[in-house]
């Protein structure tokens, strides 16, 4: 008996035997740390549509193993070899329209692969923003920014724990990177040689195994750009990322029967004239998640124009309302025939 604890022991590794109690430890950049300059091995990346954060800007790079590369599997995903490291940096410039005056630099979350799982890593920058310190518990910050409309807005903003992670990240029970997938990085990047197409660049730098399929690749919308694509297409983006994580097959919202990824082809899986599994609060008591035509009488609108935990949706994340992805759904709404 004794023989077999000890077994288990060793099998089953801690997710913290592959933390380090400071960011700098990783070596992931140069100093000054606050720069956020990738040493060798790290590359910058961005996607296409971006999950909507309380306004947080976003940094983001990538770490494989030496040797080793990605490869493609047929939803668009990637599986990537044990070893493997995505970063990214939640800021706050100081003033959004006026970025390059100044920044306070939050939190930085890293996604580890091990061999049979990933491990997050929450790591809170320091006041004096020189380093990063690992806070498995999460953490609550007082944070404030000047707006794009010149509005001070402050908020208390919430660093995930090393659980509340897999609360969107499940698929099937099994733990994934959200943000990373071909259709939302096959677009241009600005590298600091010149600007490429993200997907050719991974692969010309190693990263990623070549695949004759990458010509005909889809490429995601960005909701935000109103020149990106019509209406319709900008709201499925901003509902694909924000909310299809959690609303789809396999997904922690699966029983709802709402499934919002951009692929969706059926009018009463996105909600159209879709009566909610479970009433409640969270109904406004209206009866449909989506009436055409008619925004101010949909679920979707109610909830995303919320605050109230019991309420809000997406449920996790956020303290303040996405402003124009809110009037983007209502505009998409509205537009729908009735």
């Amino acid at each position: 008996m004794v023989f077999i604890n000890i077994c288990i022991i060793w099998l089953f590794s801690s997710p913290l035997d592959y933390a380090k109690p400071t960011l700098s430890e990783f070596g992931f950049f140069k100093e000054p740390l606050k720069l956020q300059k990738p040493t060798n091995g790290v590359f910058p990346y961005s996607v296409a549509s971006q999950l909507f954060s309380n306004y947080a800007e976003k940094r983001r790079f990538i770490k494989i193993p030496d040797g080793k590369k990605l490869t493609t599997n047929m939803d668009g995903s990637f599986t990537y070899p044990t070893g493997s490291v995505l970063i990214k940096t939640f800021y706050y410039p100081d003033k959004f329209n006026e970025p390059e005056i100044g920044q306070q630099i939050i939190e930085t979350r890293l996604l580890i692969k091990t061999q049979n799982d990933w491990v997050a890593l929450p790591y809170v920058w320091n006041e004096t923003q020189t380093d990063a310190v690992l806070e498995i518990a999460g953490d609550r910050l007082p944070v404030h920014w000047i707006d794009k409309n010149d509005n001070l807005i402050e908020i208390e903003y919430s660093v995930p724990n090393m659980n509340q992670c897999k609360g969107c990240h499940v698929h099937y029970n099994e733990f994934k990177p959200l943000g990373p997938k071909l259709k939302n990085l096959n677009f241009s990047y600005n590298y600091i040689n010149g600007s490429a197409n993200q997907i050719e660049k991974w692969v010309e730098l190693g990263l990623l195994e070549a695949n004759p399929l990458f010509s005909e690749l889809p490429q995601s919308i960005n909701y935000e750009d109103p020149h990106s694509g019509p209406v319709d297409a900008r709201a499925r983006a901003w509902l694909d990322v924000n909310c299809a994580n959690c609303h789809q097959l396999g997904g922690p919202a699966e029983t709802s029967g709402l499934f919002l990824e951009f692929e969706q082809l059926n009018p009463k899986a996105l909600g159209i004239m879709k009566p909610p599994i479970a009433a409640g609060r969270g109904t406004g008591n209206h009866k449909y998640t989506i009436v055409p035509g008619n925004p101010e009488k949909s679920i979707m609108v109610y909830r995303i124009n919320s605050t109230d935990p019991g309420i809000m949706m997406p449920e996790l994340g956020r303290k303040l309302i996405h402003e124009e992805g809110l009037a983007l759904i209502r505009q998409w709404i509205k537009e729908m025939n009735p």
